[in-house]
């Protein structure tokens, strides 16, 4: 313990720590309240989840970069649960947020890290778009001032196009401020400071145009009463439980895959791999903590793990200072805080959704063929018109149907030449399995139920003239097939026995002997034409070839 204090509080990194925590600490202010009103609820909540779901994941991740914050998927998750249909909302969203942690410690402690690069990259990359896309046409309302009616995003963005008349100006000008200084300070000396410059430049407009115009900017003040003081703990409602448990599994998700991705991409300090594992516990506490202190969904965040590296942190003691900068500015500057522009949050949020639309990506998925396109389009759409925690279980399924699909296509049967030298070659099969011959087979790829008709499709013909031949089926480094290819090759030596000719095989797993014997297949052939393979390679095949040539000359 002490050794880890001493490293917190070393001389050679404290002064980098502190640099970098307070940069994180105030950009963490405006972003904070942004995630808030983009998920429709109370924009502290945006900030509390900020605040201590960065402090509470601080100690658990296994990268000391991994910032847990709150994202712009999760907020749109949260948008989407309804939660303004329970008789205390905010309650409910407390509830949301801290059973969000349960499942992530639980995914954690059963080792859920090695399931996530099962999620397919057609699949994230409609998800991510589409969350790009929803973000910007969620923040139209208080980007224009105008209150558009719509059953969900894509309605409401046609009731604003078709009422332009009614936009505030005020509101366009102070949003579109915004978003013009973000885009020139992004990229200069300032950088992530360039969110804070523009927000508040944006929130200074809007008070100078408040003060002038007749139909005034609103500001956060309008909406909440925003306190000089930390919130206090609260209690999960039982209550609610039922009602919040479907988004809280798919906020679970998304903190999974967004966690991963970002303990991939950002650094260790000691060079070791990450652990997702750890990182979805991480993401639990600091879910558990947001919840209790009256906080949003938190998960990995990839901008903020950036920064902190940008701003060249070296300890997670960067996350402790950032977290008391924030609540430096909570106690001693929320009068200022108050006076904050919806439409400069609205602003950041349409730049932040803009950029997170990535066209080489989506070209690249376009490239690698139909299929993986029609999975991130049709993602992208359920993301786009149905409630997000719905649109993200449909990716899961969405993915399992990809990665099945592809395994299945990815199964090819070639023959095999025997040399007189010992040697082996591999070809096409025949089209039609010829007379008087011994054929050798050999399907690779994954023997589940899925490929059974890509195998069957690629077995050569047997016909009238395919008689007095034997075809050995080569099985081994297979570990199991499944009843559905014991089916196929069922049929296959039927239709061989039909023209007097038969099947052999020879399988190295004790597990396709079982499968076989389950689906009548030894019946069919007998056991005396199932070969076992030893630990020599092509010791049983050449057995089992050189069988089959004795009964062809008797």
């Amino acid at each position: 313990m002490r050794s880890k204090l001493r490293r917190l509080f070393s001389r050679r990194t404290l002064r980098k720590d502190v640099v970098a925590g307070v940069t994180l600490g105030v950009e963490s202010v405006p972003d904070g309240l942004a995630q808030g009103l983009l998920a429709g609820v109370n924009p502290l909540a945006g900030l509390y989840g900020h605040l201590f779901g960065m402090v509470g994941a601080a100690m658990f991740t296994s990268s000391a970069f991994m910032t847990v914050q709150v994202t712009g998927a999760m907020a749109l998750i949260v948008a989407d649960a309804g939660l303004e249909s329970r008789p205390n909302p905010d309650q409910a969203l407390y509830t949301l947020t801290m059973l969000s942690g349960l499942v992530l410690i639980i995914a954690g402690l059963l080792g859920g890290g090695r399931l996530v690069r099962f999620v397919p990259t057609p699949v994230m990359t409609g998800f991510v778009t589409a969350v790009g896309v929803n973000i910007v046409l969620g923040q139209l309302a208080n980007f224009t001032g105008y209150g558009a009616q719509g059953a969900n995003r894509l309605t409401k963005t046609i009731d604003t196009a078709l009422n332009m008349f009614q936009w505030s100006i005020a509101a366009v000008l102070v949003g579109s401020l915004t978003i013009l200084v973000i885009a020139l300070l992004q990229h200069t000396r300032i950088g992530p400071l360039g969110l804070v410059v523009a927000v508040v430049l944006g929130s200074l407009s809007a008070v100078l145009l408040n003060l002038w115009g007749s139909r005034p900017v609103v500001v956060l003040n309008d909406l909440v009463e925003v306190p000089a003081a930390l919130p206090l703990p609260v209690l999960p409602s039982i209550d609610d439980l039922f009602f919040v448990a479907l988004p809280a599994v798919s906020l679970a998700f998304v903190a999974m895959v967004q966690g991963a991705a970002v303990s991939a991409g950002v650094p260790t300090p000691d060079g070791k791999p990450a652990n997702a594992s750890r990182d979805f516990i991480a993401q639990g506490a600091g879910n558990i903590l947001s919840g209790l202190f009256r906080g949003m969904p938190v998960g990995g965040s990839m901008s903020g793990s950036s920064l902190v590296v940008q701003a060249g942190a070296r300890t997670r003691l960067v996350y402790f200072v950032a977290g008391t900068v924030t609540a430096l500015v909570i106690l001693f500057a929320s009068d200022l805080v108050a006076y904050i522009a919806m439409p400069a949050l609205a602003g950041l949020l349409i730049y932040v959704g803009v950029t997170a639309v990535k066209p080489s990506r989506i070209y690249s998925v376009f490239k690698t063929g139909p299929l993986p396109a029609a999975i991130m389009v049709v993602t992208f759409l359920l993301t786009l018109v149905v409630p997000l925690q719905f649109a993200v279980l449909a990716g899961v399924g969405l993915g399992i149907i990809l990665f099945v699909a592809q395994q299945s296509n990815r199964v090819r049967v070639r023959q095999v030449h025997l040399g007189g030298d010992g040697r082996m070659r591999e070809s096409e099969p025949p089209r039609v399995i010829p007379a008087d011959d011994v054929v050798v087979l050999q399907p690779y790829g994954s023997l589940f139920f899925a490929s059974a008709p890509t195998v069957e499709n690629q077995l050569p013909v047997v016909n009238a003239d395919s008689r007095n031949s034997v075809v050995i089926v080569r099985l081994r480094g297979t570990d199991q097939i499944g009843l559905a290819l014991v089916e196929v090759l069922l049929r296959y030596a039927a239709a061989l026995r039909v023209a007097d000719s038969s099947m052999k095989i020879v399988v190295s797993e004790e597990l396709v002997m079982t499968q076989m014997a389950a689906g009548g297949l030894l019946a069919e052939i007998g056991e005396r034409n199932i070969y076992r393979g030893t630990e020599w390679v092509g010791e049983t095949l050449r057995q089992a070839y050189n069988d089959a040539r004795e009964e062809l000359e008797r």
